[in-house]
């Protein structure tokens, strides 16, 4: 196993609020993202990076996967951890996270307190989308669902509950966090995306010149060749998120750049005003800047604040029921 050891953002800048039951809960999450730090205790060192891989039946291969683990990890035996797992974005993998400056930008919210110790999970999504491909030979998502988050739990000193387990993307991984949450909120409390892929609907038939040649061959591996119109939109959250009884009680956070160059803050916009036309309460926020790690690394301290307000609520119930059950 190899180790790796190793902001100038404004507030929200749109905000929904709605569902007036669940207001008083967002009304003090707010508070708390407007405060000095979201924990009293300010680690000093610096976060443990190892990689490794998991054998897939689903998919017939390992799949290679890096772990972020709290800095006192290996000393803190028997102590559980909360989990986020957070999925990188097309022509990336699982080690760029640490290449791309974001474990620098995560181990500096965590020394300065903002953030409490909670495990990142990395895995190599490949150009799956985090779903199961249109030919049904890629079923990544069910791998995800039935093989990769158990893997996790048994190989790692994780809380094993889904109110102590969240998810987080860029790019096509917040397309697909935003899409596994959705579709299985039994196993996570929150999720977060920043500059999603959020598209609706593609041009009939599809082009096959220029640059929708590029296009083509990077949707094709998740959605057929040339890209089924109809799989895309049944996976979209675009699509799922027009259903929140299906997810009810789940936290979504986005944001997006005002200068994405793919255009996808027009997808959150959609997305936004979709929920709010559902009644269903979220964060939401445009922000200045484009697409890509430099953006989330700019602004990450939004979406980590957001994820670990609801962790640490998780990993508080999780450790009272702990203490309960030893005395």
């Amino acid at each position: 196993m190899r180790n790796l050891r190793n902001e100038a953002a404004s507030g929200l800048t749109q905000c929904c609020l709605r569902a007036p039951a669940a207001c008083v809960a967002w009304v003090s999450f707010h508070l708390i993202m407007l405060g000095a730090g979201a924990n009293a205790f300010a680690a000093t060192a610096p976060s443990v990076m190892q990689c490794d891989s998991v054998p897939s039946k689903i998919l017939d291969r390992p799949v290679g996967y890096c772990v972020d683990l709290p800095a006192d990890y290996s000393t803190s035996a028997p102590k559980r951890y909360p989990t986020l797992y957070f999925l990188h974005g097309l022509f990336d993998n699982d080690h760029r996270w640490a290449d791309r400056g974001a474990k620098d930008a995560f181990d500096k919210l965590t020394a300065e307190g903002q953030i409490g110790e909670f495990i990142v999970v990395l895995p190599d999504g490949g150009e799956t989308f985090y779903i199961n491909s249109e030919d049904g030979k890629e079923r990544y998502e069910d791998f995800f669902v039935q093989e990769f988050i158990p893997f996790i739990d048994q190989h790692y000193r994780t809380i094993p509950n889904r109110d102590a387990r969240a998810i987080s993307g860029l790019s096509m991984g917040g397309y697909g966090a935003l899409h596994l949450a959705m579709l299985h909120p039994d196993l996570f409390c929150s999720v977060a995306a920043t500059s999603a892929v959020l598209v609706s609907g593609f041009p009939n038939p599809f082009p096959t010149e220029g640059r929708w040649a590029f296009y083509m061959r990077i949707l094709s591996h998740a959605f057929g060749s040339p890209p089924n119109e109809a799989y895309w939109e049944k996976n979209s959250p675009l699509t799922l998120a027009k259903d929140p009884g299906k997810f009810q009680g789940l936290k979504i956070y986005f944001d997006v750049g005002d200068q994405d160059r793919y255009g996808f803050e027009k997808g959150a916009a959609l997305l936004d005003e979709i929920l709010n036309s559902e009644n269903y309460p979220h964060v939401y926020a445009l922000r200045p800047g484009g697409h890509g790690w430099d953006f989330l690394d700019r602004y990450m301290q939004h979406s980590m604040r957001f994820q670990w307000h609801w962790l640490k609520k998780g990993e508080q119930s999780f450790n009272t029921s702990a203490e309960a059950v030893n005395h």
